[in-house]
């Protein structure tokens, strides 16, 4: 299990916290310091069963300067841009070995501790 998060967001530490808890094991990845691939994320998203722009962060400064909201809806394209602006990933994830949730809320981190 792998929780990509961002220390200084209210929502990831609420699952790190969660995921200590429940006592499992997993990789903690500080993804504005160490961004998915372009493969990884496309990969998340498909276990999600999302498209990019649906786990977009669209009121960031920087999807504003990219005109985000106005892209032409590309799988491959947003997944580029994303990777190159990590801080567009909503946060935080949580990858199991067979799924992946946007756990924002603790309803999605059981459905992820469910799923190992």
């Amino acid at each position: 299990m792998e929780l990509w998060h961002n220390p200084r967001c209210s929502k990831s530490r609420s699952a790190k916290a969660a995921l200590d808890e429940a006592g499992v094991r997993y990789t903690e990845r500080r993804y504005l310091d160490e961004p998915p691939t372009s493969q990884e994320l496309d990969e998340v998203l498909a276990r999600i069963g999302a498209e990019p722009w649906d786990v977009a962060r669209l009121n960031e400064p920087v999807a504003k300067e990219l005109g985000l909201k106005d892209l032409e809806r590309d799988r491959a394209r947003w997944i580029e841009v994303m990777v190159a602006n990590p801080v567009l990933i909503q946060r935080p994830i949580v990858v199991a070995d067979e799924t992946a949730v946007v756990a924002r809320d603790a309803e999605s981190v059981r459905k992820a501790l469910d799923s190992q």
